[in-house]
């Protein structure tokens, strides 16, 4: 899961990246309105955590943007404001959750991921590819029944391809969601050829087929054998 917190209070805003570091997510940081826009314009993400009382403008505001021009980006109101008019008002505007500070970094985690599950996996409890299906729950992977052995990575970069099975992914677009905006400087992405040529030597290894396809000069595909 990819995130962006738009966050102008530094000390929160560093303990809300580390926690969601540490359940292998990757978390950015926006500290204004303007730079939210940036980001959003610049990368891809799956939640979006918006504090209202922003130094440059009003999240409402940015909300309201993020509803006509990024429609699927899952939106969680993390605010001091808990006044039942800028609750509804959020809701009303697009919402999927709203969360009044200060909160549980954990109750914080669950609402990202229910919002994620909602948005991405449509509230399902497992995802597949013909004989290869993973337990979102669980975060296990299996192929023809049998357990694969994933690193973190590697698990995150097959559901990363599964979710978007029908899309063209870039390597650029896959590095900057496992590892972050930073990857956009990136001189090269052959760490990702590894994850994935690991992914795929475990997939056949339990019996399954190789689906996912090098777009030569471009990236990777989900693509049923020939």
């Amino acid at each position: 899961m990819k995130l962006l917190l738009v966050e102008d209070q530094a000390e929160l805003a560093k303990s809300v990246k580390m926690y969601f570091m540490a359940e292998g997510d990757v978390c950015e940081v926006a500290p204004t309105f303007a730079k939210a826009v940036e980001k959003l314009y610049a990368f891809q993400y799956d939640v979006m955590l918006l504090d209202l009382m922003l130094p440059d403008g009003n999240g409402m505001d940015l909300l309201e943007s993020v509803r006509t021009n990024w429609p699927g980006l899952g939106v969680i109101i993390i605010s001091a404001k808990n006044a039942l008019d800028d609750k509804l008002k959020g809701l009303e505007l697009g919402a999927d959750d709203y969360l009044p500070k200060p909160f549980h970094l954990a109750e914080l985690n669950a609402r990202s991921k229910a919002v994620y599950r909602r948005r991405k996996e449509g509230g399902q409890k497992g995802i597949g590819f013909n004989e290869i299906q993973i337990n979102l729950e669980t975060r296990e992977v299996a192929v023809n029944e049998k357990i694969l052995d994933l690193t973190r990575k590697e698990y995150d970069l097959l559901h990363y391809i599964i979710v978007n099975q029908k899309r063209l992914l870039t390597k650029q677009a896959i590095a900057e969601h496992l590892w972050g905006d930073y990857m956009d400087t990136a001189d090269s992405f052959d760490f990702v050829y590894q994850h994935i040529k690991n992914v795929r030597k475990k997939i056949v290894e339990a019996g399954g087929k190789d689906y996912i396809k090098t777009v030569y000069g471009v990236g990777y595909k989900l693509k049923e054998e020939e």
